[in-house]
């Protein structure tokens, strides 16, 4: 019998998708649960939607609440985290890694590294060198941010991010089972649950 299923659909400018990644693992593995790592992109959701920029900065009394939320989350979860002094970060390169990435075992360790450096060690996650370093620490071949650069896989995730919209997801971290949608990080329980239930 086949595992129940969730896709995570992530960015790693995504604040509240960096405590959902680096407590996933263990609590898929504990529901029995299966998880489809899903890259993508939130500037053209957010586009969709009629915003030019990251609510929480379009919003600055919702962005000073969500970095103190994030400070007590992950101070109450054991993760590492520090303000950015530039936010959102820009994520397509890292994404553009992880879609190859994530196709081998060393995938979900890359995309833990490139959140720690960016949420723990303030690093600037477009920087290759941040990239580089974050791809060799998790075993990933040399080669992999040029082929993450060809025309194939940068098309690969434009159509990863209209079929997040397609699928009605408009925010990160968000999570499907089939096609019931769960968003944010404070719904990743409740995504597991669903998936043993109804997977």
């Amino acid at each position: 019998m086949s595992k129940p299923v969730v896709e995570f659909w992530f960015e790693f400018a995504s604040t509240y998708s960096y405590l959902s990644a680096m407590r996933l693992p263990r609590m898929a593995e504990a529901s029995g649960v299966t998880v489809h790592w899903r890259p993508f992109l939130l500037g053209p959701i957010f586009a969709a939607q009629g915003m030019s920029d990251s609510p929480f900065k379009i919003f600055p009394t919702k962005g000073a609440y969500m970095w103190r939320d994030i400070e007590r989350l992950a101070a109450r979860q054991g993760v590492p985290f520090r303000r950015l002094e530039r936010f959102p970060q820009n994520g397509l390169h890292a994404a553009r890694i992880a879609q190859i990435a994530l196709h081998r075992s060393e995938g979900i360790a890359f995309c833990h590294n490139v959140y720690l450096a960016e949420f723990a060690d303030g690093k600037d996650i477009s920087d290759p060198e941040t990239l580089a370093d974050c791809a060799a620490r998790a075993g990933l071949p040399t080669d992999i941010l040029s082929n993450a650069k060809t025309p194939e896989n940068k098309l690969a995730l434009r159509h990863a991010t209209e079929a997040a919209a397609e699928r009605g997801v408009f925010g990160a971290p968000s999570f499907l089972v089939g096609d019931e949608l769960f968003w944010g990080d404070d719904r990743l329980q409740d995504a597991l649950d669903w998936a043993i239930r109804h997977g």
